[in-house]
């Protein structure tokens, strides 16, 4: 297959690529910095040569947008609005002027869309979309994508919880306050983490391509929440530190502004299921959070 990756070079991207490489696909990358042969300049604001790239392409994948691990004051606020909106749509003109269009076209949503939620857990169906900055970035995000209708393309959202692996992300850091001794539960610790290993994101990403009765919006996400104190714990045990500070509200609130970030990426309970993926016969590699930490941590 032929597959183009938009913002291809974070986390996400850099394994999608590995992934399908490795099957023997051809993926191009569309990126500001372009450094590799297969790498190809865009703005992701306006048409430009690699508008041709997305001839007779199978797949697109667009990931690009500014990432929330920052402070939520107006800039950043914009950047992360206009950086996923702006993508989205010039994809879109590229696309409508393409004579051969790509197949299937995967745009990242995200697992936050649903409200903190520590009892509720929020399938495809039944979840429960809320109104904050968070949760009208990703439905405008899906609006945008989902407003135009092409005739034999098929459009999949992907709701992407929190993704663990060792190359990214945030499991490293995890990773490294948990040495620190400082790896103890999160504010309350009651509010669950929706998470999917790496190698099962790939898959997952394979398998909607592979479906073509799968289209619309598909929660990305392991089986089974924990909770924030849970996954900690879980975490110190298989790392054999015998201890872990705790983090009050007040001390995350401190912290937060030194780390440039937001407490709400620690503090969110996102109790999210993957009923799409699971009905349509999809295997989880790591359907459970102690496997998918063992793996982690050896390899």
């Amino acid at each position: 297959m032929k597959i183009i990756i938009a913002g291809g070079t974070g986390f996400l991207g850099e394994n999608l690529e590995k992934y399908f490489t490795e099957k023997g696909d051809q993926v191009y990358i569309l990126t500001r910095n372009p450094k590799r042969k297969n790498e190809i300049y865009w703005d992701a604001q306006t048409i430009g040569e690699w508008k041709n790239s997305l001839e007779k392409a199978d797949i697109l994948i667009n990931l690009t947008g500014k990432s929330v691990d920052c402070r939520y004051h107006e800039k950043n606020k914009q950047e992360i609005y206009s950086s996923r909106i702006d993508s989205t749509r010039i994809l879109q003109k590229a696309v409508d002027q393409c004579s051969d269009q790509p197949k299937i076209w995967l745009n990242a949503s995200s697992a936050t869309i649903y409200v903190h939620s520590e009892k509720h857990l929020n399938t495809e169906e039944n979840g429960i979309i809320g109104d904050d900055f968070s949760m009208n970035i990703c439905k405008s995000w899906e609006k945008e994508f989902f407003t135009v209708k092409n005739e034999g393309i098929r459009k999949i959202a992907l709701r992407t919880s929190i993704v663990l692996g060792n190359g990214g992300g945030a499991f490293p850091k995890l990773k490294m306050i948990t040495r620190m001794g400082l790896g103890g539960k999160q504010g309350r610790g009651h509010q669950m983490v929706s998470w999917i290993h790496i190698e099962d994101f790939c898959k997952a990403v394979d398998w909607i391509i592979q479906h073509e009765n799968i289209s619309g919006t598909v929660n990305i996400t392991a089986p089974a929440p924990v909770s924030n104190e849970n996954m900690m714990r879980k975490l110190r045990e298989k790392m054999n530190v015998p201890f872990g500070l705790n983090a009050p509200v007040w001390q995350l609130e401190i912290a937060s502004i030194f780390l440039n970030t937001e407490t709400e990426l620690l503090l969110k309970s996102r109790n999210v299921y993957p009923e799409r993926l699971q009905k349509s016969g999809f295997q989880f590699l790591y359907p459970e959070i102690d496997d998918a930490l063992l793996n982690l941590l050896e390899s």
